[in-house]
C-alpha cells in the first residue's frame, strides 16, 4: 500500500498538557512579527491538578505522562461512582447503559419487553442514523445487561457507554498581550472541532466565526477545547494556527460534567459537524475500542469525511486507542523543538504523521496561554493544514490531500514510513509561539 492511502488505517489517543517554566521577560518574533516583551512568573516546581500530578514543572522536567490517563480514570471512578465503573477491560462506561447504533423498531421492543428503557436518542441527521441509549432494568449488571441485548437481537449492534477523556492537565498561564491581529485569515475554510468547549472571547479568536455544538447551546469553555481551537484557527500578532481564522464549527461532548465524553455524545458531535458539510475534523480524544463509534466513523468516513486523531500518550508500547485506530482515520503523533517524538506518544501503524506537540504554546481560558505537551496538539495541526485542502467531503479529494502532504513531510526514524513518525513531519514551522512556552526536554 502506499504512503498516501496509509491514512486508511489508523489509531487515536490523547493527550497531555505540560508545564510553563517560564523566567524574565521574554522576546521573541513569530512569523516576522515581534513578539512583545512580557513579565511572566518565575518557574512552578510542584504537581499539577492534584491527585493526577504526575507532570512536573521542575527544570521542564516530564515524568510519567504517559501514567496520567489512567489516573484521570481512578480519579473519575471515585469522583462519580454512583454514574461511572469499569467494563471487563478497565475502560471507563456509564453504568447501566448500553448504546444501540440504528436498532430496529422490533428489536427496541424486545428490549422494552425484557425490562430495558431508553434513557436517551439521538437522531445523527449528517449520517442517516440513529443511536439509541438503554438503561438496563433494576439490578441488572451492566454487564449482564449487554449480553442479555446481544442475545435478544443477534443480529444488531450493542455496546457500553464508553467514556473518551482528553488525557490533559493545563500548566501555569501567563497573560501576555495578544495585540492586533496580523495573520490574514484562510477564505472559505471550514474545519470542525470534538472537544470541550472553546473560550470564544478570547483575543485569538477575534473577528472569528466560530459555530458551538452541545450543552442545551449554552457554551461551557474549557482549557483543553480552547487550546486545541487556537492550535487550528487562532490568529493574533504573537500567535497564529495552522488555518488561521478559519470557520470553526465545534461540539463540546464534556459540558463541564465530570461524566461528559460518552459514546453517544461523540458520535452526535460528528454527525453534526457531517450535517454542517465540514469536511475535516479533529478528535485529540481517548478511549477504548467501541462498536458504535466505529459505525459512526465508517459512516462519515465513507461520505469523505475526514478525521483526524490524536494516537494518544499512554506510551510506546501501548495498546491502540480509538478513534484514530480506526480504517480511514488520520492519526498523528508528536514532536518535540529537536524533531523528536515525545516518549509516551503512542507507536504502532496507526501513525501517520508527526507534528508539533511540545515546546510551544497554546490559548487557555481567555485571555491566558501555556505551555502544551501530547500528541492532542500536533493533531488539530494536521487537521488545520488538511482542512485548508479540502473544502468539500469526498474521498477522492481527501486521499489526495493526504496524498499531497505525505511528499511534503521530512522523513524522520526509520526511512519511509515507520510505526514512530508515520510518513513524516509536517507543520513544523507552525511551533506557536515557542516563547510563550519555554519547556526544557
Amino acid at each position: 500500500m502506499c504512503n498516501g492511502l496509509r491514512f486508511f488505517l489508523k489509531h487515536s489517543c490523547a493527550c497531555a498538557v505540560a508545564l510553563l517554566a517560564f523566567a524574565g521577560a521574554a522576546h521573541a518574533q513569530i512569523g516576522g512579527v515581534q513578539l512583545p516583551r512580557v513579565q511572566l512568573p518565575a518557574p512552578v516546581t510542584g504537581t499539577v491538578n492534584g491527585a493526577l500530578g504526575t507532570v512536573r514543572n521542575e527544570l521542564g522536567e516530564v515524568q510519567r505522562l504517559s501514567d496520567l490517563r489512567q489516573l484521570r480514570v481512578r480519579e473519575l471512578l471515585r469522583t462519580q461512582r454512583r454514574l461511572v465503573e469499569r467494563d471487563p477491560d478497565g475502560a471507563p462506561i456509564l453504568r447501566a447503559e448500553i448504546v444501540a447504533f440504528a436498532p430496529t423498531d422490533a428489536a427496541l421492543g424486545a428490549a422494552r419487553s425484557a425490562g430495558f428503557t431508553v434513557a436517551r436518542e439521538r437522531a445523527l441527521d449528517g449520517l442517516d442514523a440513529r443511536v439509541v441509549v438503554l438503561h438496563a432494568p433494576e439490578r441488572m449488571s451492566t454487564r449482564r445487561a449487554l449480553s442479555r441485548l446481544r442475545a435478544l437481537d443477534s443480529t444488531g449492534s450493542y455496546d457500553y457507554n464508553h467514556i473518551y477523556l482528553d488525557s490533559g492537565a493545563e500548566g501555569s498561564a501567563v497573560n501576555p498581550a495578544t495585540g492586533n491581529e496580523s495573520t490574514p485569515p484562510v477564505p472559505g475554510v471550514k474545519v470542525g472541532l470534538i472537544d470541550g468547549g472553546v473560550d470564544t472571547s478570547h483575543p485569538v479568536f477575534q473577528g472569528a466565526v466560530i459555530h458551538q455544538h452541545g450543552c442545551n447551546d449554552k457554551p461551557v469553555p474549557s482549557p483543553h477545547g480552547t487550546a486545541v481551537a487556537s492550535l487550528m484557527i487562532g490568529r493574533s500578532q504573537v500567535f497564529h494556527g495552522a488555518a488561521p481564522g478559519a470557520e470553526l464549527f465545534a461540539a463540546d461532548v464534556y459540558c463541564g460534567s465530570g461524566v461528559g465524553g460518552a459514546v453517544d455524545a461523540v458520535v452526535d458531535a460528528i454527525s453534526w459537524i457531517a450535517r454542517e458539510h465540514v469536511p475535516v475534523m479533529n478528535i485529540s480524544l481517548v478511549g477504548p475500542k467501541n462498536g458504535t463509534l466505529e459505525n459512526v466513523v465508517k459512516l462519515a468516513v465513507a461520505r469523505g469525511f475526514v478525521i483526524v486523531a490524536a494516537v494518544g500518550n499512554d506510551g510506546a508500547s501501548a495498546p491502540p486507542l480509538y478513534p484514530a485506530s480506526y480504517p480511514g482515520v488520520i492519526g498523528v503523533t508528536a514532536v518535540d523543538a529537536h524533531q523528536k517524538v515525545l516518549l509516551e506518544a503512542c507507536r504502532g501503524p496507526q501513525v501517520d504523521f508527526a507534528a508539533p506537540g511540545a515546546d510551544m504554546a497554546a490559548a487557555m481560558l481567555s485571555p491566558t496561554f501555556a505551555a502544551v505537551r501530547g500528541t492532542s496538539f500536533a493533531a488539530p495541526i494536521v487537521a488545520g493544514l488538511l482542512a485548508s485542502r479540502i473544502r468539500e467531503a469526498n474521498a477522492g479529494l481527501a486521499q489526495k490531500a493526504v496524498a499531497q502532504l505525505v511528499t511534503e513531510a521530512t522523513d524522520l526514524g526509520a526511512r519511509g514510513f515507520d510505526k514512530v513518525y508515520g510518513n513524516g513531519l509536517v507543520g513544523d514551522s507552525l511551533r506557536t509561539a515557542p516563547a510563550l512556552a519555554l519547556l526544557k526536554n
